[in-house]
């Protein structure tokens, strides 16, 4: 199949597929032609690397977990640690964002929000620049 059949047999874009191919990820396809010449396997592996994307796995977790896919001799405990990882490290990221969310709640309800220039979220910005 061409790259379009692919693209949507695999819901990963065109520009994805591309870079995905250029660093390694997916094997470079057959050519017939000038056009690439995707199989059902690299559609899959495709899908496979879009899931953990959707997880929220880096590439180079990705790459790991790849070679744990294709390695029918590995261990289970190999992919739950970095399962657990990546979720332990999403949890950081998502009181980071809370803490985030509640500062800026925080700073819109001081605000007035009318004609006057007086502004708590600029105040906080600048002091926050000014070190």
């Amino acid at each position: 199949m061409n790259i379009g059949e692919a693209s949507v047999g695999s819901g990963v874009s065109h520009r994805m597929i591309r870079h995905y191919e250029k660093i390694g990820l997916v094997p470079a396809p057959s050519r017939r032609g000038s056009y690439r010449d995707y199989a059902d396997a690299d559609v899959h592996r495709l899908r496979f690397i879009a899931n953990a994307r959707d997880l929220g796995f880096p590439i180079e977790e990705i790459r790991t977990l790849l070679g744990l896919w294709s390695d029918r001799g590995r261990s289970s405990a190999e992919v739950k640690a970095l399962a657990k990882a990546r979720a332990a490290e999403l949890g950081r990221k998502a009181l980071a964002l809370d803490e985030m969310r509640r500062s800026l709640t925080a700073l819109a309800s001081a605000c007035h929000g009318d004609d006057r220039p007086e502004c708590p979220i600029i105040e906080r910005l600048a002091k926050r620049c000014a070190g």
